[in-house]
């Protein structure tokens, strides 16, 4: 198992910088951000072009640092209810996958979304429409398409849930769809619901194709004060700083076969704020992680 990270954090480097920094700290792996250059996202990044890629510069720049790319990631709303949008993100989605294929990498990480105007069970019907040609274009050029389990809360939508495949119940509905389909599994997004993350992982054991490294802290005045539908009871953390057990959850991956890449999603309010700060969140994430890989 190796230890990398989600580029987005550190949207203002080059991808020659941050190549050159994993490298020097001892990360193995980067998920490599490849949002437009203009996105409504926040933690986007266009660390790789997919309009102007140089696929062989990339891999020598790789491969003459020891290090691996894991997946191209491009979490956007695929179901937006703009048609004219929607076809505008699948258009970008596809080229990540087609800059996947040049790098040979085999994996591309995005969102289901959300149409704010239907209920789930509407939403995964317009699923059914529109994502099996994406899976089938993914197919075709030997990559795996996988999906980020974050209900993405109040995202462009206020006090709805703004990504449908976000927990076991909605993961059962979408892979009787989409059984090609796999998780970026997070076990963040699991805690603060309150789902056992780890009998997430025996269940679904064949659809985790990767996985995020990243906590969750609930805050337990906030949430005895406003409960579940209150605000500000929990935040994202880096990985040892919040109350997942990263030694089980770690021990749990290797007992069901997973081997691949534990990737830092750093969105710590804690250690943000500048390019040392995040840096630094980084690398505590890696220590703590890497008491439990050998």
């Amino acid at each position: 198992m190796k230890i990398g990270f989600l580029t987005a954090c550190l949207r203002g480097l080059s991808l020659e910088e941050l190549v050159k920094w994993a490298r020097e700290r001892g990360f193995q792996a980067l998920e490599v951000a490849c949002w437009p250059k203009i996105s409504g996202r926040d933690y986007f990044a266009s660390h790789i072009d997919v309009d102007k890629l140089e696929a062989e510069e990339i891999k020598d720049l790789f491969k003459s640092n020891n290090l691996e790319i894991s997946s191209l990631a491009y979490y956007d709303n695929n179901l937006d209810p703009d048609l004219s949008e929607r076809e505008a993100k699948h258009s970008h989605l596809k080229k990540v996958v087609d800059a996947a294929q040049k790098l040979g990498v085999n994996l591309v990480g995005t969102f289901i979304g959300r149409d704010p105007g239907k209920t789930i069970e509407e939403n995964f019907k317009e699923v059914a429409k529109v994502f099996p040609d994406l899976v089938i274009y993914a197919r075709e050029k030997n990559v795996r398409l996988m999906i980020e389990n974050c209900p993405m809360q109040g995202w462009q939508f206020e006090g709805l849930i703004g990504n449908i495949a976000y927990n076991p119940q909605t993961w059962d509905r979408l892979f009787e769809i989409l059984p090609e389909v796999g998780l970026n599994f997070d076990p963040s997004h699991l805690y603060w619901q309150g789902v056992d993350y780890l009998d997430c992982i025996g269940r679904f054991k064949e659809h985790i194709f990767h996985t995020h490294a990243k906590d969750a802290e609930v805050i337990d005045k906030e949430y005895s004060k406003n409960g579940i539908f209150g605000s500000n009871w929990w935040r994202h953390r880096i990985p040892g700083l919040g109350g997942i057990n990263w030694a089980e959850f770690v021990s749990a991956l290797q007992e069901n076969g997973y081997d691949q890449v534990l990737s830092i999603e750093h969105e710590d309010p804690v250690w943000e704020g500048s390019e040392e700060k995040v840096k630094k969140g980084l690398i505590l994430g890696q220590r703590h992680l890497s008491q439990f890989i050998v």
